[in-house]
């Protein structure tokens, strides 16, 4: 919503993207050992690890910064950067071995060409590279998984040995027709004898393959593979169930085997990319016998199993299988030696009191243990913010870290030997860099946090949370109260919209994520009418308290976000000037042939899903009802939609169906396709573009 002068010309929003997107984004942080000098001082280096844009290179950099914390065991005494930062390339993951005397580095290395990237596992100690194994060209696996939604690189307890998930290795294939360079006459016998054991299968070269959709499309049958540090052996662990997919893996205590999540994928693999949904259970696997067991129920989804300091307990997060993709999750605890689960923290329907709603968080941090191996640190979304809150394992008493405190939003990075590591960021305060030590159990409210890297405040960037209560009509009887939200962080599109002139309004509508679980449960069945209706009803309470130019009001909205701009535009035609739709779920029966998450188009429009799932043609009619296309004859909105040629989650013939139904309709409408992006177009040059492409479009829609 317009507020001041907009800016006017291409190259003054081009400049202004340009300034703001250099802001960099922390990825990680891990601490190193603790150190003592000759003079009795303590002190233990902080490695970060951030992101960012760089637009002459067209593509996201990264790069690590050190910083040194000197403390006297529970606060912070001195700090500071120990050195510039310097860019890391071609790292894909790293992980320091537990006593923190070496490090795993996972690289990739080699030409830019289709098969030409070999990957590298190296070794570090003090300052020389140790070992490198090329592991492209020891052919024990294919890629090996850099994600976090399988991708691990785990030290074992005694450093002698590294594990980590690959693709299993695939039999080479061969057209039926294809002629050997070389033939060697002689009896069957000796051609038998000659034959190699990885000969090719004529007749498979084009065998479909399943993957696990959106971003992990060269990603389909994972396996478990440890390598010994000093002989270089790698061995591709045996005794995981056929019919699960093994990930996020760590040693067990005294690494007598391996603890690691399975999901299943019969009968068939569904997107898993922000989808906490999936079936999937916590496994052991003994490396001597290799007998494989089940450590949590198997008709729930469980994610980031993480062994305390101790090695007696293990805890996870635990969802509910196959009903909205995010929700509140249990906090769950598994003892080692008497092999009792117990829940910490359960399911939260509706807020407790002013500070705990439930965990919404789709991994725990690597570490997220108390010294103790009592408390449990992690942060979630709470209403329109994300905090930090420190768990009692014991008692299941949660408490809030940064209660009173600033209204921004928190991240946890680490935490070890009770020193927190955490960002913190407003929608006007870019990321900052945080250390401070987690109190003694009872006091977890008074942190003293200690910047390491201070962000500086964006100016005429001001910001506020507003709750809205919908009108008695718009109620949902059964609940108070995608599943996603926005919290009161750094978002790059937002802040230049502001510096850009206008007043923007990021709505967290009934069925987001942060608000009890009985919030998240009231969306399926009532997409595309209590969603669109809290937005609009958010648009007009605002409209109405402040001093905007009702006439200049633009939506922009991407995938499920996309769906509700699209409704928007179609139901209140008169309200919105222009629109900008990125992937947008335009038909949700059209779509459900084609996504990677087809079982979000039939619960979200109020029905049970399961695999064998084939829907009469009531469930048709529902999607349609619930979807945009049906009200695309009302629309008159200017209409700009960017689409990503890759997308697996909404795929791009979503928008497509929209574009022709809108041309012929005469509705001014524009289509940019990104050929090569996927469902986020968050590559650098993609984003680029569509930020500028959006500033013109709201620019020539709504005028100056």
């Amino acid at each position: 919503m317009e507020r001041q002068v907009l800016l006017s010309e291409p190259d003054e929003a081009a400049a202004l993207y340009r300034g703001l997107s250099r802001q960099p984004a922390l990825s990680a942080a891990c601490l190193g050992p603790e150190v003592t000098t000759q003079y009795g001082g303590r002190y233990r280096t902080v490695h970060t690890e951030w992101t960012q844009r760089d637009l002459e290179r067209m593509e996201s950099i990264r790069f690590c910064r050190q910083y040194l914390v000197f403390h006297d065991g529970d606060s912070v005494v001195f700090s500071g950067p120990a050195g510039n930062s310097v860019e890391t390339r071609g790292e894909l993951l790293s992980r320091e071995s537990p006593s923190g005397a070496m490090k795993a580095v996972l690289r990739k290395a080699g030409g830019t060409g289709p098969g030409e990237e070999k990957q590298f596992l190296e070794v570090w100690e003090k300052n020389r590279k140790l070992k490198s194994f090329n592991l492209s060209a020891l052919e024990k696996h294919g890629p090996v998984y850099e994600d976090d939604c399988f991708g691990c690189l785990s030290w074992s307890h005694s450093e002698t040995h590294l594990l980590y998930v690959a693709e299993k290795k695939r039999p080479k294939a061969e057209s039926f027709f294809q002629t050997k360079a070389l033939d060697i006459g002689g009896s069957d016998d000796e051609m038998a004898r000659l034959r190699k054991p990885d000969q090719a299968i004529k007749g498979d070269q084009f065998v479909f393959y399943e993957d696990w959709g959106e971003n992990m499309v060269s990603k389909s049958t994972p396996v478990l593979c440890v390598l010994d540090v000093e002989s270089g052996n790698i061995s591709v662990l045996e005794g995981v169930p056929e019919s699960v997919s093994p990930g996020q893996a760590f040693w067990a205590p005294g690494d007598t085997g391996v603890v690691f999540v399975g999901w299943w994928h019969e009968p068939f693999r569904l997107g898993i990319r922000f989808c906490t949904n999936r079936r999937s259970a916590l496994f052991y696997v003994d490396l001597t016998g290799g007998k494989c067991e089940l450590l949590s129920d198997d008709s729930a989804a469980v994610s980031s199993p993480r062994l305390s300091p101790d090695q007696c307990r293990i805890v996870y997060l635990r969802y509910p299988s196959l009903v909205p993709h995010h929700q509140c999750s249990q906090l769950c605890l598994y003892d080692w030696y008497t092999k009792i689960t117990s829940v910490v923290v359960d399911v939260v329907p509706r807020q407790l009191g002013e500070n705990f709603s439930g965990i919404y968080c789709s991994l725990l941090p690597l570490g997220c243990w108390s010294a103790d191996s009592r408390r449990v640190v992690f942060d979630s979304a709470q209403r329109s913010r994300q905090d930090l809150f420190a768990v009692d394992t014991q008692t299941g008493s949660v408490t809030a870290l940064m209660a009173g405190g600033s209204c921004g939003s928190w991240k946890l990075l680490t935490i070890d030997r009770d020193l927190l590591v955490a960002q913190f960021s407003t929608p006007s305060l870019p990321p900052s860099l945080k250390v401070g030590f987690l109190p003694p159990a009872g006091k977890e409210q008074t942190v003293q946090w200690v910047s390491l890297e201070e962000a500086e405040p964006i100016p005429d960037i001001s910001w506020g949370i507003r709750v809205l209560q919908p009108p008695p009509e718009q109620e949902n009887s059964q609940y108070g109260g995608p599943h996603s939200s926005f919290v009161t962080a750094w978002m790059l599109f937002p802040a230049l919209l502001c510096k850009m002139g206008f007043a923007v309004l990021l709505v967290n509508y009934r069925g987001s994520t942060g608000f009890g679980q009985d919030s998240i449960l009231s969306l399926p069945g009532n997409v595309g009418h209590q969603d669109v209706k809290d937005v609009q009803f958010a648009v007009e309470q605002v409209l109405q308290e402040e001093r905007f130019d009702a006439g200049r009001v633009a939506l922009m909205g991407g995938s499920h976000g996309g769906f509700l701009s699209c409704h928007l535009i179609g139901q209140y035609p008169e309200t919105y000037g222009a629109c900008v739709a990125r992937n947008p779920v335009i038909n949700m029966a059209s779509m459900m042939g084609s996504t990677d998450i087809p079982d979000w188009c039939v619960v979200e429009a109020g029905f049970p899903y399961s695999g064998d799932c084939l829907p009469d043609l009531s469930v048709w009619a529902e999607m349609l009802d619930k979807s945009p296309i049906k009200y695309a004859p009302q629309v008159k909105t200017p209409l700009l939609l960017m689409l990503g040629q890759e997308d697996r989650r909404v795929p791009f013939k979503q928008g497509l169906e929209y574009y022709r139904a809108l041309k012929a309709r005469n509705v001014p409408v524009r289509l940019l396709l990104y050929p090569q992006s996927t469902h986020t177009l968050s590559e650098v040059g993609v984003e680029s573009d569509s930020f500028m492409n959006a500033a013109l479009w709201l620019h020539t829609h709504l005028g100056s």
